[in-house]
């Protein structure tokens, strides 16, 4: 009997009220497939940090799973402490802590009275409650890491700050998905590693969100989405095929959850998983 792989979703707090009903759309589709959790990104911008604080409101009121992020971005170490109490006194038990980066671009910079970097954050959200907290991993070297190994020294930095999870962000070549995790457990690091999967919505986009974070795009998948532009059912068949034959390799190598980078969109993370043999739950019987 094939293994069914644990799954996590990703979304966002929408912009308008438009974005919030697509967004209900969305979670109707995917709560049945009972997610360990469903994280909600965090803004650094003060409007960014209150949808961020009613979406998980009233996605909690709801009964949700729910992983709610932080980041160091823009705040004091104070102001981050309360939002976490905050979280905290709601019954949110899990949350992925990001150091965050400096809206519009440029360098990291901290607040002069915040945490300098995800490990410190960490640590002071352990000091908080005992959340359940997932990190970052950059199987590819993030943006501002001088060197790959600069990266597992940070990872490792998490966890000994208190983390208990690592989420990656987004790889499409497996292999290299594959080396990070063998670097990181020679150099120490136990917890689980989750590789983040995703479903390509828009190619284009893609790629250009793709140059700012530091992820790849390999030219076999650029060979993949050629030609197709302006063909939205045959680019979602690849996409769909692309991400499931990366699932099953890691499969295979002994990973078992998945984290779905949503785009707030329902059908291919909805696929992908349907694929991997996760079901939606049977309607309870009256």
């Amino acid at each position: 009997m094939a293994l069914v792989p644990r799954i996590s979703f990703e979304i966002f707090p929408p912009k308008t009220p438009q974005g919030d009903a697509a967004l209900d759309v969305t979670l109707e589709q995917l709560a049945p497939l009972r997610p360990a959790f469903l994280s909600v990104t965090y803004g650094a911008d003060g409007s960014g940090q209150e949808r961020t604080v009613r979406l998980v409101e009233r996605l909690n009121d709801a009964g949700l799973p729910l992983a709610a992020h932080l980041t160091c971005v823009g705040a004091t170490r104070d102001e981050v402490d309360d939002l976490a109490r905050i979280w905290r006194d709601m019954g949110i038990k899990r949350i992925v802590a990001l150091r965050g980066d400096v809206p519009g671009g440029g360098p990291w910079r901290p607040h002069a009275d915040g945490y300098s970097r995800a490990a410190a954050l960490v640590a002071g959200l352990c000091r908080v409650a005992p959340f359940d907290i997932a990190v970052a991993a950059y199987p590819e070297p993030h943006p501002d890491s001088p060197t790959p190994a600069a990266d597992i020294e940070n990872l490792k930095a998490k966890q000994d700050a208190g983390a208990a999870t690592a989420i990656t962000q987004y790889c499409f070549e497996t292999e290299a998905i594959l080396r990070f995790r063998d670097r990181a457990a020679a150099a120490g690091v136990t917890m689980e590693i989750v590789p983040g999967i995703l479903p390509i919505v828009d190619f284009a986009r893609t790629v250009a969100f793709s140059r700012r974070c530091g992820a790849g795009i390999p030219d076999w998948l650029c060979a993949q989405f050629e030609g197709l532009e302006g063909d939205a059912e045959t680019s979602a068949m690849v996409a769909a095929s692309v991400a499931v034959e990366q699932c099953h390799t890691l499969i295979s190598e002994g990973f078992r959850h998945f984290h779905f980078y949503t785009m707030n969109k329902a059908p291919l993370s909805y696929a992908v998983c349907r694929r991997l043999g996760v079901h939606p739950a049977l309607p309870e019987a009256a």
